[in-house]
């Protein structure tokens, strides 16, 4: 299952490779794009499928912003419909022979180092700078090593958590198309592709949401 079967692409006219978790990101972002495009340029006062459904996944972004962090904490919406969306297509790509990004540890990083700067943007931006650094040192002074620590390794457990996940699912499917018939990896990608993917997308954007409201209080 090495999705595609590139491994490396060499660009023309540049000693570059490309990996192949950057060329299926491209392909993600791709799709994404000319989705977005689409349904803007088809907007209409009567909304026509795609348009309904742009209008629920929207709906739905706002929705769960407003029950994790409050109706005032919007503006954290959009983060968390791109973030979503993002996360659920680089999760079901190995339905359509795509080695799932998220199943390398860089990708998964990536995004769990955005989520750490927007933490401790926001706890610094609602804070203030004394209020922040205060934080450090509660519940009792000593804990401030720990809290440290606590703080360094969120990006750690958080990317390890999707990667972890996602990189198991792809070698066990590996295994089920290597020694089993068809109808069992049939099964497999509905289980660690659809549930799956779909369980990691969620887990990883509450917890996202939960960090930054957590620290902003």
């Amino acid at each position: 299952m090495e999705g595609i079967g590139i491994d490396t692409i060499s660009l023309p006219l540049v000693d570059y490779e490309v990996t192949n978790t950057i060329f299926n990101i491209w392909i993600i972002m791709a799709f994404l794009v000319v989705m977005a495009v689409v349904v803007r340029v088809k907007l209409t006062r009567v909304p026509g499928k795609l348009q309904l459904v742009a209008e629920m996944v929207v709906e739905g972004s706002q929705w769960l912003v407003d029950n994790t962090m409050g109706e005032d904490k919007r503006g954290f919406a959009p983060y968390t419909m791109t973030l979503a969306l993002f996360l659920v297509f680089a999760n079901l790509s190995g339905l359509v022979a795509l080695r799932q990004p998220t199943a390398d540890l860089n990708v998964t990083f990536a995004l769990a180092l955005i989520t750490f700067f927007l933490v401790h943007y926001h706890g610094l931006k609602a804070k203030g700078g004394l209020g922040y650094l205060k934080s450090y040192f509660e519940p009792l002074a000593f804990m401030f090593p720990i809290n440290v620590v606590s703080e360094i390794a969120l990006p750690v457990s958080l990317s390890f958590r999707l990667f972890g996940n996602m990189l198991g699912s792809v070698i066990i499917m590996a295994l089920l198309y290597s020694f089993a018939p068809v109808i069992i990896p049939l099964i497999g990608h509905a289980y660690f592709d659809i549930f799956a993917g779909l369980i990691q997308t969620f887990i990883f954007v509450m917890l996202t949401l939960t960090f930054i409201t957590l620290k902003m209080e």
